[in-house]
């Protein structure tokens, strides 16, 4: 266990948005106290677009996963994503991004200079829990779809477009394929095994010689818990809020989840603590944002779900998609405006902002 003297906060779990958590909160001179738990398994690859690196970068250091860095010379350069969708032709779209393994995604993302002669002890000063990625006091789970995903290793095919990833739906579902290297890369399969999405593939198939067997299942949709705080926690990372890797950035979001959760924590342990302000209006921002960040990427989600195919599994989603986004829309609906703006890495109240 790590952490600095008279902790304000505990942080319980590993992972990006648990690092950018801590990093905020040493920024910010907020105590904290971290609780790693066990190891989970990593994912077998990430892809971190530029909105990613650059959170990261901003985080962790400017050298953070540059492919020419020796630190993170396994960081694969991405300058392309083809896509064939529905009924079309391939499009091809300039995308600046890279590929890593999840592992080294991890390993490479240290964590804050430790604050001399780190202690945590039974009843030290802890004002607040963030749960990051870990069993939460409420663990009720919101899934908006049922889009498990396959993961195998595969060899690319000689000619194949190393520095392209490739994206197609076929009747089944969709193909997702990442290179990590010139000769090899990561296939997901989502809606169906490999092999029967494969079987329908003009795009991604060509471009892969042969393929392993499957060594990672995990779900894809659209998720998140029902009670994302309480009146002495919060939840981040993908436990708490993750997205469809179709469309979004599940290391961005992470890595600006953990930013607000320490930016919402620093104010409950501070102002809230020192001048006995309540803490409900905070947490109910919280919650608001990660809501209307999901009504964002469901919008975005729906329209390649609504067009991918015409099968009962591409119906099921869409819909899932267009429930999902309706609730998100009547839950904020509900919300005031928001009362709070973050500026740097602490929350101001709106009314203060010139």
């Amino acid at each position: 266990m790590t952490g600095s003297g008279g902790a304000a906060v505990l942080i319980r779990g590993r992972g990006v948005a648990a690092l950018a958590a801590q990093h905020t909160l040493a920024a910010n001179g907020v105590g904290f106290a971290v609780e790693p738990g066990p190891a989970r398994g990593a994912a077998p690859v990430v892809m971190l677009g530029e909105q990613a690196l650059a959170l990261l970068r901003d985080l962790f250091g400017p050298s953070c996963f540059q492919p020419s860095s020796g630190t993170f010379s396994g960081a694969h350069a991405i300058e392309r994503r083809i896509v064939r969708w529905g009924q079309g032709e391939p499009v091809t779209v300039p995308h600046n991004a890279v590929a890593v393994t999840g592992a080294e995604l991890l390993s490479g993302l240290a964590p804050p200079e430790p604050t001399p002669a780190p202690v945590w002890a039974e009843g030290s000063a802890q004002a607040f829990t963030l749960y990051a990625d870990t069993a939460v006091p409420e663990p009720a789970l919101r899934l908006f779809g049922e889009r498990e995903a396959a993961a195998a290793p595969v060899t690319l095919a000689a000619g194949a477009d190393a520095a392209a990833v490739l994206i197609e739906a076929t009747p089944l579902g969709w193909l997702f394929l990442i290179p990590l290297g010139a000769a090899h890369g990561w296939l997901l399969a989502v809606g169906a095994e490999p092999d029967a999405l494969l079987g329908h593939s003009r795009l991604v198939a060509p471009a892969i010689a042969s393929a392993g067997a499957v060594e990672a299942r995990f779900q894809t949709a659209p998720r998140m818990l029902d009670h994302l705080t309480g009146p002495d926690w919060l939840a981040l990372g993908s436990g708490a809020l993750a997205f469809d890797p179709l469309c979004g950035d599940g290391t961005a979001t992470a890595a600006r989840g953990g930013i607000l959760a320490a930016a919402v924590a620093s104010a409950i342990a501070g102002d809230c603590a020192t001048e006995s302000l309540d803490p409900a209006p905070l947490l109910r921002h919280y919650r608001a944002m990660l809501i209307a960040a999901l009504r964002r990427h469901l919008a975005a989600c729906l329209p390649f779900y609504r067009n991918g195919g015409a099968g009962a599994w591409w119906r099921a989603q869409a819909e899932a998609t267009a429930a999902g986004h309706d609730w998100c829309t009547q839950i904020l609906a509900a919300e005031p405006e928001p009362g709070f703006v973050l500026r740097g890495n602490r929350l101001v109240a709106r009314d203060t902002v010139g």
